[in-house]
């Protein structure tokens, strides 16, 4: 069942964004080549917790994971796609692109949003992917209309993606969020436009997409992390965004 928030709910979760975008800010700042990926879980949680927040992804477990996500990032460095695991041996190198992957609940709402970072001087081609995917998620937020579905927010993402030369990772999905951090419905990063869930003012979404250089195959790994079978590098942003009876609100700006 999808859930609609109500406009008390909406002004939580607006600050629990702003939380979150400050989180994802910071941990942007300290990336640079050498660094650890546990200094980065680590400086995440304190924020976090001494905002008054819980992180969200920390002993969270789904029914496709062998074990609870063990840390407050998810952070994906290269071919890793989603739910990379932090540790002290993960070391962001000159030339990495990185996803840095958060949730938080602040007064029990949750909120999710993801960047893709380059470290230090990275390929042109690899930025143009970085690029691509970040337009693509705010091509995506557009469509987030009353009138539109959810077959125009993932349309949106793929014709973007694919008119700049690249490919989405059509396993892997956007959700609804608020009261889980998971929750109905689940947003593609690819569909056809008019078709699927018709969008209804209240409904929060974490759209996420999710691109690589050409088509490929995923796996998961004994860390419970999506990689892309060919060792492919993949981009991801996300945001959480609130349907209204006007322009979308993005909750994680």
């Amino acid at each position: 069942m999808i859930t609609t928030k109500t406009k008390k709910d909406i002004e939580i979760m607006k600050v629990g964004g702003k939380i979150l975008k400050k989180t994802l800010l910071q941990v942007s700042k300290m990336i640079k080549p050498g660094i650890n990926g546990l200094i980065l879980d680590n400086f995440a949680y304190t924020f976090i917790t001494e905002n008054n927040c819980i992180p969200a992804f920390l002993n969270y477990k789904t029914d496709f994971m062998s074990k609870p996500f063990p840390a407050t990032l998810c952070i994906s460095k290269n071919n890793v796609i989603v739910h990379g695991v932090p540790s002290k041996n993960l070391i962001l190198n000159d030339g990495d692109i990185v996803s840095i992957d958060c949730g938080l609940s602040y007064k029990n709402l949750y909120v999710d949003s993801a960047i893709t970072v380059c470290v230090g001087k990275v390929d042109k081609k690899i930025k143009k992917l970085v690029d691509t995917t970040k337009e693509s998620l705010l091509k995506a937020i557009y469509m987030c209309k009353k009138v539109n579905t959810i077959g125009d927010i993932g349309n949106a993402i793929e014709m973007h993606v694919k008119k700049n030369g690249f490919n989405v990772i059509k396993e892997l999905v956007g959700h609804g969020t608020g009261y889980c951090l998971h929750e109905e419905p689940e947003v593609y990063n690819f569909g056809i436009p008019h078709s699927g869930i018709k969008l209804k003012p209240g409904y929060v979404l974490a759209i996420e997409p999710m691109a690589t250089f050409d088509e490929t195959n995923i796996c998961q790994n004994d860390k419970d992390e999506f990689v892309t079978a060919n060792d492919q590098v993949s981009a991801h942003f996300e945001h959480t965004i609130v349907v209204t009876d006007s322009s979308p609100v993005i909750l994680t700006k």
